[in-house]
């Protein structure tokens, strides 16, 4: 796909520009005091500063700048678990520590492997990072898919091009047991990848958030709140990931004809389960 070249300059993150224009009716009487709340604390400046410093950078390479722009260092193993790389109609799962820095490494790891740009199945919230437009096929968690929707990711499934995916959808959590995991991992995967004759390769990404974020989503679960307003502090965690090494263990791939043998969402959970079994060497 090619990349849009209406792009005259770097994306650029105003928090008080976008609350005016989706409340326009509200917006005088938001206090500037909460604006810049808002600011500080979605890292408006530092987030701005990546995506300057790695303008006009790209997909793959501008992932590949800002893990080098925060010393971040990833060590994937097993990877003779791996088919040979001209074989790219596969699909990689992976458990979704992070929320940001996570799906990164995979887009760059991928890229780097087979030499061609993978395709990233996410929420279409996801749709405002504009340097990762041409990786990313937004899919809506929470409801319908419009038509356009369904024909992307219908193409990206025929495709030739490794494709990518989070099938929780959502950032890992903290359990009862003070364990960190996916939530309940969604059955669409399964069904694509049997329908489209693709291999699940399964990958365990080893990390976790700060424990801030895991209370805080646990406060905002007992008061009632649905809404998943942990989510403002993901660039926090981005920021705070500095200079780090996280481990991603490679697993052996699923075949797709092996994945009619039970219904999609117990097959779901049970390739999640593979995923946290997939341990450290």
């Amino acid at each position: 796909m090619e990349g849009n070249n209406e792009i005259k300059g770097p994306l650029e993150i105003n928090v008080g520009e976008v609350l005016r224009q989706r409340i326009p009716r509200y917006w005088r009487f938001i206090p500037r005091r909460l604006v810049h709340w808002l600011e500080r604390t979605v890292c408006q400046d530092e987030l701005n500063r990546l995506l300057r410093d790695n303008f006009p950078r790209r997909d793959a390479d501008f992932c590949r700048g800002v893990l080098d722009d925060l010393g971040v260092t990833v060590n994937f193993h097993n990877l003779d678990n791996l088919p040979p790389k001209e074989l790219t109609r596969v699909l990689f799962v992976s458990n979704h520590p992070l929320g940001g820095l996570d799906g990164m490494a995979l887009i760059d790891f991928v890229r780097t492997y087979y030499g061609v740009a993978p395709r990233f199945i996410v929420n279409d919230l996801l749709n405002a990072v504009e340097p990762l437009s041409d990786t990313f096929i937004p899919v809506n968690k929470h409801g319908a898919q419009s038509r356009e929707a369904i024909r992307r990711l219908d193409e990206a499934f025929a495709s030739d091009a490794p494709l990518l995916m989070f099938p929780a959808g959502l950032v890992s959590r903290r359990g009862k047991k003070g364990v960190v995991a996916d939530l309940e991992w969604q059955k669409m995967f399964v069904a694509k990848a049997r329908q489209s004759g693709r291999d699940i390769i399964p990958l365990h990404f080893y990390g976790e958030n700060s424990s801030f974020f895991y209370k805080f989503a646990k406060f905002r679960r007992r008061i009632g709140l649905k809404f998943n307003i942990e989510m403002i502090y993901l660039p926090r965690e981005v920021f705070r990931s500095k200079g780090k090494t996280f481990d991603v263990v490679v697993g052996k791939p699923i075949p797709h004809a092996s994945l009619d043998d039970m219904p999609p969402a117990r097959k779901a959970q049970q390739i999640r389960q593979m995923v946290y079994d997939l341990e450290k060497p």
